[in-house]
């Protein structure tokens, strides 16, 4: 991946694929004043800065929603050789891995080598709701100015597995420990909510927007 000169900042494209979330990840740029802007077109993915892609709901559901409305050449190009910064929420985390095991077994974007998602299968209540602690194990941008150990909102029964280590960068602990933040490069990944995620979510977002 190459880094991309002379690119507007704080230029912000959420992608929408009918995810549920959209709107209050807009809210939470809008608390912070970032310029962001709802749109699966090319031309916006093209003119953005840094890229956002929401999710809740299951695996399979969402990559078929996913690859019908989102042009997945055209993000690619942006993020992955232009080296746009892209960040990925809860699902839209999980869907970054090579597959998942949701309702059967379904190929994901493949942007993190070897990652799988597989249901959480120790004995916890599931769904995974509500705060849980993050704990940072290497130095993130994303987490620059927020403490180790801080809380966050997670709503999710699926975790990500298989992931290369360097990759993982917090893990959070829910009847195991399983990788709650990644990055690769100019890719970024949260299980949790941070729009949901009062002062330390809003931080986070801010941090996001001022990769480079």
């Amino acid at each position: 991946m190459r880094r991309i000169a002379n690119i507007p900042l704080k230029n912000v494209c959420i992608l929408n694929y009918g995810a549920g979330n959209v709107k209050s990840v807009k809210n939470a740029f809008d608390r912070v004043g970032i310029d962001s802007h709802v749109s699966n077109e090319i031309s916006a993915i093209r003119k953005a800065s840094h890229i956002v892609l929401p999710g809740v709901g299951a695996f399979g559901a969402a990559m078929r929603r996913i690859q019908e409305t989102i042009p997945l050449y055209e993000l690619e190009e942006e993020v992955l050789t232009r080296g746009k910064p892209f960040l990925g929420i809860c699902v839209g985390l999980q869907v970054l891995a090579e597959w998942g095991y949701e309702y059967g077994k379904h190929a994901g974007l493949g942007w993190l080598d070897n990652a799988e998602v597989h249901e959480n299968t120790k004995e916890v209540q599931q769904p995974h709701i509500g705060w849980n602690n993050v704990s940072i194990i290497r130095d993130t941008p994303i987490f620059k100015g927020i403490e180790s150990e801080t809380d966050f909102y997670f709503v999710h029964s699926f975790i990500l597995e298989s992931v290369e280590s360097e990759y993982v960068v917090g893990t959070t602990n829910y009847g195991i420990n399983f990788p709650s933040v990644v990055q690769h490069q100019n890719v970024f990944g949260v299980q949790f909510h941070p729009e949901k995620s009062q002062r330390a979510g809003l931080k986070l977002i801010q941090n996001f927007t001022l990769v480079e």
